[in-house]
């Protein structure tokens, strides 16, 4: 009895912990570095926020899943015999690699208002997986992109340069599932999480196209409902949202707004 007793305790461990692994092993059979592509999917099936041709903008791009799944969604059918030269590469440009930058995809986004279907994403991190080849990831810190105020020393003016340079562009859909390094304490955690939302709302203020599109995540708490009134006040619509895709004990939740003003 006992031995048969340790079978089903077993058994139900796995049967526990499967929820949390299948998404994991998914996103691995399905060549993408998260399982938060998910997430972005499951928005992208209700709300339609991408379109084929869009530009898009993904803050915090990494691991690069968010960024990958744009990228497919909106590239454009290339024409017979033409094969993309980025094709295959990992197209990931630090703030302090100058050189090349004007031959990325990213470059062609921000520089080329002719250039349809491109994703560029930004993060501290480095992307190091490999990106369709209309897609570009660039390193560096997003709160650069609306540093107000502030006499920056060498070293942040050039990132904030580069980072600009690589970003100044109308956009259809600006994307943020940034989320802040966690404390543990839920009250820290929705503070931080709500002063990223705003920088993500400022940019997307300041690069989204008329008509434009945007989805951030937030970590519910005293804060949220002054962000969901601002994210109001600049769309014509907006939505909140939890995919199913998310724990069920996470405090995450995703604001969507449709139709900047």
């Amino acid at each position: 009895m006992a031995k048969q007793e340790g079978v089903k305790t077993g058994k139900f461990q796995k049967g526990k912990q499967q929820w949390a692994d299948h998404l994991t092993e998914k996103a691995k059979h399905d060549n993408y570095p998260a399982r938060s592509v998910y997430k972005l999917m499951e928005i992208q099936k209700k709300y339609g926020i991408m379109k084929k041709g869009n530009n898009v903008l993904d803050l915090g791009c990494a691991p690069g899943s968010w960024l990958i799944y744009a990228a497919q969604t909106i590239r454009m059918p290339q024409p017979p015999g033409v094969v993309a030269q980025t094709a295959g590469m990992a197209q990931t440009v630090g703030v302090d690699q100058t050189i090349g930058i004007t031959q990325s995809i990213g470059h062609c986004a921000a520089k080329k208002p002719s250039c349809k279907g491109v994703a560029v994403g930004i993060d501290l991190q480095k992307v190091t997986v490999t990106l369709p080849p209309n897609a570009t990831a660039l390193q560096g810190d997003i709160l650069d992109l609306n540093r107000d105020g502030c006499a920056p020393d060498d070293e942040t003016l050039h990132a904030t340069d580069t980072l600009a340079s690589n970003a100044r562009k109308e956009y259809d859909v600006v994307l943020s599932d940034m989320a802040p390094a966690t404390t543990g304490r839920k009250d820290i955690d929705a503070a931080r999480s709500f002063e990223l939302c705003q920088a993500a709302l400022k940019i997307a203020c300041e690069l989204l196209a008329s008509g434009g599109n945007f989805v951030c995540k937030i970590f519910q708490g005293p804060d949220f409902k002054q962000f969901e009134q601002s994210v109001k006040a600049n769309f014509r619509q907006h939505a909140i949202f939890k995919p199913e895709s998310c724990r069920k004990a996470s405090k995450e939740i995703y604001i969507i707004g449709r139709g900047k003003i």
